[in-house]
């Protein structure tokens, strides 16, 4: 029996546990009300609202030009479809980098006109009075490591990070630097799996890996990409638990052919 099936309410403290007890957690991402109650329901541990919906549902190609009230909409949602797993939201590109006093107003945004549990934000060293100002709010944070998509720009390019020595050790530095700051979680992105599992054990904290390989406490893929609706992004990490873009469309086809034969509605599904 998993400690989580128990549990009726997911929480920092309970991820945590499962950490001690090395339960994997596991994670999804989530942007609207339908899709987060069928993940909820399912027993999800954790559901991020993340700025990959800049991606998924608003077509862009990258996550930086997703608003602070854009992801306060998809948070909204997917909080009130929410009865058990902890929710996390991704402050966006802009909210938190530079200006500790705007990440936390950023992040109070977050908090109290959602009402989710948590917000994750990317990067270490670099964005610790941030973290520090937020943290002295109350407000939980899950770091996020590795491969970080709101830094594209800088990076040019999403190979997998930290594979040379010196990238590595900034990397286990970070992940200290976010624990030892009060960060309940880190999110491990596209980084070798040796180092992953390094960090996972050198942290008392939850990792939780995408890309990073079987080592970390747990795993995340974007909802769109592993039920197969998004068919142009398949990276090795990826695995497609349904085709879901060939059944909708499939299920499209067949309603326009029944519309356009007149064989919908028939004499039962009309008053």
């Amino acid at each position: 029996m998993y400690l989580s099936q128990d549990i009726p309410k997911i929480t920092t403290h309970v991820l945590q546990e499962m950490k001690l007890k090395g339960e994997k957690i596991a994670m999804l991402t989530a942007y609207d009300y339908s899709m987060a109650k069928i993940l909820d329901e399912s027993g999800i541990d954790v559901i991020l609202v993340g700025d990959s919906a800049s991606n998924v549902m608003a077509g862009h190609k990258t996550t930086l030009p997703i608003t602070l009230n854009e992801m306060i909409y998809h948070a909204s949602g997917v909080m009130r479809a929410v009865n058990r797993s902890l929710v996390v939201v991704d402050m966006p590109f802009g909210t938190y980098q530079g200006d500790s006093k705007e990440a936390l107003h950023s992040a109070i945004r977050i908090m109290k006109e959602t009402g989710a549990n948590a917000v994750k934000l990317e990067g270490g060293e670099e964005i610790v009075e941030s973290i520090n100002r937020i943290l002295s709010a109350g407000i939980p944070i899950l770091g996020h490591l590795g491969l970080t998509p709101q830094s594209i720009n800088k990076f040019g390019t999403y190979v997998v990070r930290a594979t040379e020595e010196k990238e590595a050790e900034k990397l286990r530095r970070d992940a200290k630097i976010l624990e030892q700051a009060g960060c309940f979680g880190i999110v491990l992105e596209k980084i070798p799996s040796q180092l992953a599992s390094e960090v996972t054990q050198s942290v008392r904290i939850p990792t939780i890996g995408i890309g990073a390989g079987a080592g970390c406490d747990g795993q995340v893929l974007v909802l769109h990409d592993m039920l197969g609706i998004n068919q142009s992004f398949s990276p090795r990490f990826l695995r497609r638990y349904h085709n879901l873009y060939e059944e909708i469309k499939g299920s499209v086809g067949c309603y326009i052919a029944d519309v356009k034969s007149s064989d919908f509605p028939n004499k039962r599904e009309q008053y």
